[in-house]
């Protein structure tokens, strides 16, 4: 399913569940809410998540840094020839790395700034570090769409947000938008496997991602999740 699919029925059903249940809906929930529901998809290097956080321009002044590394490594003599030319070309050549790879390498990189130079904003900026590392090196549909990343990422949200004023539902918003991804993703026909290593797929075989079927489920499920909405955020009230 599409990354604006999943941010719309995720976050959508997430905050509508959350009002019928009677827990507020604060801003942090509702950014926790938005992020949880592509938080899944981190490990797609192409996904809307990782795209917007990982920008092509920043692939480019990457690229440009590491030819610049390169060129500086041969002429600062650092290493006697002809490692010097061994060295450069091993750091250039990273620049023409595919854009999926060289994303895994600006995670990497970002990971190591956060754990680094980030204490002001602990405990998130160590939280963001680990999801970045694990992300950049696990295979897609594999840790991060299963009910152990669920519990975890719940789990980490609760602990998080026992001193804050407003955070106790966090968790609930978090595990709960987290967990509708990984419904939605069910019902394609690549499904999720959801306890590994026990082999049990959950696939209902209802759409294939970017074909018309697809984009037509898709669209089902969004205005499903619309109507939901109106009806929790916009008639409820009026009926009260």
């Amino acid at each position: 399913m599409m990354g604006k699919s999943h941010l719309v029925i995720s976050t959508g059903v997430t905050l509508s569940a959350m009002s019928l249940l009677g827990h507020a809906i604060t801003l942090p929930a509702v950014a926790v809410a938005v992020v949880s529901s592509l938080l899944p998809d981190i490990d797609e290097p192409n996904s809307m998540l990782v795209r917007k956080a990982v920008p092509e321009f920043l692939l480019r002044i990457l690229q440009v840094a590491l030819i610049g590394a390169g060129i500086y490594l041969y002429f600062a003599g650092i290493a006697e020839p002809p490692w010097n030319i061994a060295l450069a070309l091993l750091v250039g050549s990273v620049s023409f790395l595919p854009s999926r790879r060289l994303r895994h390498l600006v995670m990497l990189l970002i990971a190591l700034a956060l754990f680094a130079f980030a204490d002001a904003y602990d405990p998130w900026n160590y939280i963001a570090a680990c999801v970045l590392v694990v992300a950049s090196i696990v295979p897609h549909r594999g840790i991060t769409h299963t009910l152990y990343a669920v519990a975890g990422w719940g789990a980490l949200l609760y602990f998080v947000s026992l001193d804050m004023n407003d955070g106790g539902s966090l968790w609930i918003a978090g595990s709960l938008s987290y967990g509708l991804h990984l419904l939605a993703d069910s019902l394609t026909q690549r499904g999720i496997t959801p306890l590994p290593p026990i082999p049990f797929k959950l696939r209902l075989k209802l759409m294939s991602t970017g074909t018309k079927k697809g984009n037509a489920v898709e669209k089902v499920c969004v205005m499903l999740t619309l109507a939901l909405v109106v009806y929790v955020f916009v008639l409820t009230p009026s009926l009260g």
